[in-house]
């Protein structure tokens, strides 16, 4: 493939590669830059692009570890180290007072509106707020995965809605 014609290609593909970008970063400026960087790379690195092979996922695969990379850049840019040698009041639960009073009281307020759900809703929330997956969930109580979901969700939306009336009442 000439130089030209390679050029084309990624003119072409870079279309295709956008949504992509855009589902990696969730940010507009971001997948732009992403974008910009993969075509970067695949200009610089023509040479190790072997005709006949997928140039689309060639493709795909420089804008996915360009995304890692970066990311565990960022990571390690954002990891905070301390370096002091006065380590006592780290992990010291002896300096934390808490208070909880109020914690307790949201909590009860939550198990008793969970209470005053229908059984039908109620289950399926309970077993995913205790780590059931929604497929665990279905094979459990014998329904399709769709009603699972469904239920949960409703079981939020009337959770949600009486604990926002009990918060306004008290």
């Amino acid at each position: 493939m000439t130089s030209i014609e390679f050029s084309y290609s990624l003119n072409q593909l870079s279309g295709v590669l956008k949504p992509f970008a855009l589902k990696l970063t969730r940010d507009l400026d971001d997948a732009n830059d992403l974008l910009q960087d993969t075509m970067v790379k695949a200009y610089t690195n023509q040479d190790k692009f072997a005709d006949g092979t997928n140039l689309k996922a060639w493709l795909y695969t420089i804008m996915k570890n360009t995304f890692i990379t970066n990311y565990q850049k960022m990571v390690r840019r954002a990891t905070f180290v301390d370096t002091t040698e006065n380590l006592h009041y780290i992990n010291s639960s002896g300096a934390l007072i808490e208070n909880s009073v109020y914690g307790d009281f949201t909590l009860e307020d939550i198990y008793e509106a969970i209470n005053r759900l229908d059984e039908v809703f109620s289950t399926p929330f309970m077993l995913y707020y205790r780590g059931f997956k929604y497929h665990e969930i279905a094979e459990r109580l014998s329904i399709p995965i769709g009603t699972v979901k469904n239920r949960i969700h409703i079981a939020r939306k009337y959770l949600k809605e009486d604990l926002i009336v009990y918060k306004h009442v008290n």
